[in-house]
This record gives C-alpha cells, structure tokens and sequence, in this order.
C-alpha cells in the first residue's frame, strides 16, 4: 500500500510538472513587447500546432473595393484553417479626415474580420493612415503603426510604410485629394501632371528614422531565428535613398528572410540580394482588366526549415458542394 502512494504521488508530481513545461511553451511561442494600451492583433490565443506551423496573408481590399470579396475571403480562411492572418494594409477606403466616415469604415472592417476563427494582424497602408487623424484614430484602436513579433522563433516585422513627418504628411495629402479630384472630374487636368503622379512616395512610401532605429534593436535582439519576415505595404525596396529599405536590407544581409507587400494590385516575385520578394495581388481591391497578374488571392505560408509559400486564386477555393462561400460575392 505504501508503494502504491509513493508511485501515485511521484505520477502526480510528473504530470504536475508536464502541464507546467507546456503552459511555459504555449506561452513563450508568441512574444511581442507592446505592454500597454490596444494591440494591432485581434487575439494572443492561438490553436496548438505541429512541428511548422501555417499561416496566411491578405492583400489589398480597397483602392477600389469590390463588395463581398474580403467576406468571401474569410470563410475561406476559416476552411483553410492557418494559425493565424497576417495583412499588407489598405483594409479601408480611408482619405478623409471626417472621424465619424472613418469609424463607420473602421467598424465595417473589424465586423468582417471579427468572423475569423484565428488571430488577425493589422498592418496600415496609404488608405489607412493618409493624414493626422487617421494616424490617431490608428493609434486609438490598434496601438502602433510598425512593430514586431516572434512566433515559434520566426520574426515578423511590420511596418509602417507611411512613415513621414506631418509636414510631409501632409503635403502628400493635399497633393493626393487635389489628383483624386482630377481623376473625378471635378477640376481640369490631367493625372499623369498632377503633383502627386510625379510623388515618389506615392508608389514607394517612406521610412522614417525612428521606424529604422526600432527594428535595427530588434535585429539587434533576435539574432537566432529560424526566419524573418518583412511586411508592408508600399514596396520601400524600390526606394534607393535613406527613407527605403536599403538601410534595413544591410541589416538583414546575414540572416534567412522573405520581404512581402501589396499596394500594386498586382502580383509579382524576383530575387534580390539572393531573397524572395513579392508583391501581392489583391484580395478585394481595384483591378486592372487587362492585367492577367491582377486576381484576388489567399497567401498561405507553412514555415518548415524553410517558408513554403503557395498563392490561392480565390476563385478556386470552393466549398463541399463546389461552390465559393458567400455564393456570387467574387465579382471580376
């Protein structure tokens, strides 16, 4: 009877300190340093996975938002299952700085993405974060506009391609109302003249150098990852000053990594410096008719030894009965 308890208490204590190990794995898979005030992720509980784990990224819904894509999107990712969702940014139609318009625009979004079953981060392109008050209203409901985080010892930096003084910001703004109302025909003239056409930040964006200081800490920090992931939104590689990704790419020249961004509405892959870089296509944004690279996608990414990454047509993802969730809602 005595050595019955003292096996009975020895399993006991096993068991006890098993469960403590995997609270101290679960917890330490995902790790971030945002200590306060709101987070640009939607949950911090992810499902258990196996050795890799998979996750996925949506691109650009607005620029032209076509109804019922992004929901259709949803379901789909609800089928498809990834631990979480990543974003490139332009989640809303945004320019304006009307904070009733914006909140009526930022509750639409959340509603849809509320419907997914795994954590969904947010990462704020041209639509998002245009002027001052959208830069606030940001910051009131998803914290900061660039930051990081580590899932299973692979890093993710996200970052604010919109990254400019207000002055600056500013200037881009009225430049860019003044070329959309061109556009409308609203005022005479010609896009293609207009002082924002000729902007470089409008196509590559901008980086400042507070933005650059954090992630060369993280950098700094996190030498050992499996792999690093570098989202935004414009393409800042493409920028060949300070205010681009160079300085960061000198950073990262020693360690495996994957840049990713939208904007375009286009989709595309090269190598540079020996990496991946692609630009994604859309996921509910404007299209080019004529442009056989412009289709609404689901990223999905399974991080092995090596990231495998596939590119789903959302048209092709269907339904026990063949069809596409949200029936109709892929309009092209």
């Amino acid at each position: 009877m005595k050595s019955y308890l003292i096996r009975t208490i020895v399993m006991l204590l096993v068991l006890s300190s098993c469960k403590k190990h995997n609270a101290k794995t679960d917890k330490s898979i995902f790790e971030h340093t945002i200590v306060e005030g709101p987070t640009p992720w939607t949950s911090a509980i992810f499902e258990p996975t196996e050795e890799d784990f998979t996750f996925a990224i949506i691109s650009d819904l607005n620029g032209g938002e076509r109804e019922g894509v992004y929901s259709a999107a949803v379901e789909q990712l609800n089928r498809l299952d990834p631990t979480f969702v990543l974003s490139v940014g332009d989640l809303i139609d945004g320019g304006t700085e009307d904070s009733l318009q914006l909140a009526t625009e930022w509750n639409s979004f959340e509603n849809r993405t509320s419907k997914l079953k795994m954590p969904f981060f947010h990462l704020g392109g041209n639509h998002d974060l245009t002027n001052p008050t959208m830069r606030s209203i940001w910051k009131q409901r998803f914290g900061p506009r660039y930051y990081h985080f580590l899932y299973d010892n692979v890093l993710f930096l996200m970052m604010d391609s919109e990254d400019y003084e207000e002055k600056r910001m500013m200037e881009i703004y009225e430049a860019r109302a003044k070329a959309l109302k061109v556009i409308a025909g609203e005022i005479k003239g010609v896009y293609e003249e207009t002082e924002y056409y000729s902007m470089q930040e409008r196509q590559l964006g901008g980086m400042g150098l507070e933005q650059f200081e954090y992630f060369k800490k993280v950098l700094e920090e996190n030498p050992d990852v499996k792999w690093t992931f570098v989202i935004m939104h414009k393409p800042l590689w493409q920028r060949e000053d300070e205010k681009g990704l160079s300085p960061l790419e000198n950073l990262l020249a020693d360690r495996p990594y994957t840049v990713i961004n939208g904007h375009i509405h286009s989709f595309s892959h090269r190598i540079r410096k020996n990496r991946d870089y692609i630009i994604l296509g859309t996921t509910g944004g404007g299209q080019n008719a004529q442009d056989s690279m412009s289709f609404d996608h689901i990223s999905l990414v399974r991080m092995a030894n090596e990231p495998k990454i596939t590119h789903l047509k959302m048209d092709g993802i269907l339904n026990k009965k063949g069809e596409l969730p949200k029936s109709g809602a892929l309009i092209h």
